[in-house]
């Protein structure tokens, strides 16, 4: 079965508040398809071959395409070598029991988020000129199959990137 996941997008400029737009959704068709699986290397765990990847099989150091849209069951995943869009940087379990709601679940995935960017690009996110998304739990996902994950992305408003962003300091 498919659930889907919330995509947030916190957008930044210097010294400028978060922007922040949630996009959810279901597809009756998707829950009925196996979930992609990303194609990766045995020993590194990096992903080998561009497709489509169930949005639960992301890693950290995974790059891919962002797709905005109602529905984020499914994501176009590139090796880091390849020009990409975004890269997952950090992720998260939120603590179990009732699902707490939409506005809350977007805080502690802004929080947590916000909190690990500049260990990883070296700069604080509101000095950079990059870009934090994360997919965060529906209700669907965290009352239909326990979804506690938060995945943290990061962009850079320039363009596609070719490997990581990891240390850019911008």
């Amino acid at each position: 079965m498919h659930t889907t996941r919330t995509l947030t997008r916190a957008v930044s400029v210097a010294a400028a508040a978060i922007l922040a737009a949630s996009l959810s959704g279901c597809s009756l068709i998707g829950d009925l398809l196996p979930a992609p699986q990303p194609q990766r290397d045995d020993t590194t765990q990096e992903i080998t071959e561009s497709g489509d990847a169930d949005v639960f099989a992301l890693r950290v150091g995974d790059c891919l395409e962002m797709v905005e849209g109602e529905a984020v069951e499914t994501v176009p995943v590139v090796p880091c070598s390849e020009p990409h869009t975004d890269e997952v940087y950090h992720d998260f379990q939120m603590p179990d029991g009732e699902f707490p709601g939409d506005e809350a679940v977007t805080a502690a995935a802004e929080e947590g988020c916000l909190a690990a960017f500049e260990p990883f690009v070296g700069v604080a996110y509101d000095a950079s000129t990059l870009y934090v998304a994360w997919y965060s739990p529906t209700q669907e996902s965290w009352e239909g199959v326990d979804d506690r994950m938060v995945s943290c992305t990061v962009s850079d408003p320039a363009g596609d990137v070719t490997g990581t962003l990891e240390g850019a300091a911008y």
